[in-house]
């Protein structure tokens, strides 16, 4: 079916006067208003004293960590920090897979800089192999202890190694869709309106990953992009899914309509659910943030709406529990309605 033969679908700093300061403050800070040192016989001078004498806790310096690299400061949030077995493993396997080449299969070829491993990962299986592929191709290996990579991490579950990689690099909107549709007669894109949580869009990208989808569509604004923390929860998933950062959402849906795409947003209130869709030939999936679902805008400019339906007393799904199972449905109809077909 054609879409045209669809129907439409400072603060204020405190100031202390010193005319005006108590004796206690006086004496605690080790000086009088003119200047002279307390009194010996004074109970407070021992205090006064103490506070002029140097800290051995303040004065010692910070003693560095044990690879000797303190200027690495990342953030647990950093665009080029991965973290976990799985995405560390994804990214040393396309790594030393494919040694940089172009990405026309769709893979997202990040260059490695450096690597942090403890010492047991370090030499157990595939890890010993890949960590000796990618110190060939000029990465920097660093054996430390579990402390130092939770500093690395700011406390995430490292699962004993990390590493520094090139940040992921987006895809333009039309490079996106050209892919897609190379990959498949019938592509499945993703769009995510307005995600704020990490975990939600990582576990998105992994079941669309999964189940099959050939990509994904995120705003700039407002929304999460791709962190350490959605490398992590997506385990490895990134390293083969495109995803495309949009200034504005709902123009880019209005490009995905003009190539062919129909446009289908999940609501809580929507009369039809997913089961009674026809979810065939290119479409569009849209999820809505958390808390909020999707803005009115973005409704506007979908062809359909649909819900999932509940029977429980809960209302709604989280958004990356709602992406898998409408995600399912598209590939159930896929893989049920062509063994009918046979069946007949």
């Amino acid at each position: 079916m054609n879409r045209d033969d669809h129907p439409k679908r400072a603060g204020k700093s405190n100031r202390t006067d010193q005319s005006n300061r108590s004796e206690y403050a006086d004496r605690n800070a080790g000086r009088s208003e003119g200047g002279d040192r307390p009194n010996p016989s004074d109970r407070y001078s021992r205090r006064g004293n103490r506070a002029e004498r140097p800290s051995s806790r303040t004065e010692r310096p910070e003693q560095a960590p044990s690879d000797g690299f303190e200027s690495d400061a990342f953030e647990a949030e950093s665009p080029d920090l991965i973290y976990g077995r799985h995405a560390v493993r994804a990214v040393l396997e396309g790594d030393a897979a494919n040694l940089g080449q172009g990405d026309a299969d769709g893979h997202n070829n990040r260059s490695i800089n450096r690597i942090w491993v403890i010492a047991r990962l370090r030499h157990e299986p595939p890890f010993q192999a890949l960590l000796q592929e990618a110190k060939n191709g000029g990465a920097i290996i660093t054996e430390v202890d579990a402390q130092r990579l939770g500093q690395l991490t700011q406390g995430a579950n490292h699962q004993g190694i990390a590493a520094q990689v090139a940040p992921y690099e987006y895809l333009e909107l039309a490079d996106l869709i050209a892919q897609a549709k190379a990959l498949s007669d019938q592509p499945v894109i993703l769009a995510a309106d307005g995600l704020t949580d990490p975990h939600n869009l990582g576990a998105i990208i992994r079941s669309a990953e999964a189940i099959g989808a050939q990509g994904l569509v995120i705003p700039q604004r407002r929304a999460v992009g791709v962190t350490s923390t959605v490398m992590k929860v997506a385990a490895g998933a990134l390293e083969s899914f495109r995803i495309s950062r949009v200034i504005n959402l709902n123009q880019a849906l209005a490009q995905l309509k003009t190539e062919g795409f129909w446009v289908y947003g999940t609501a809580e209130d929507a009369t039809q659910s997913v089961q009674q869709t026809a979810l065939a030939g290119p479409i569009v999936l849209v999820i809505g943030a958390e808390g909020t679902g999707l803005s009115s805008l973005t409704r506007k400019h979908c062809d359909a709406l649909m819900s999932i339906p509940l029977v429980g007393k809960t209302r709604s799904l989280n958004a990356s529990v709602a992406a898998g199972m409408v995600l399912y449905e598209v590939f159930r109809q896929r893989w049920v309605q062509p063994q009918e077909q046979t069946a007949k």
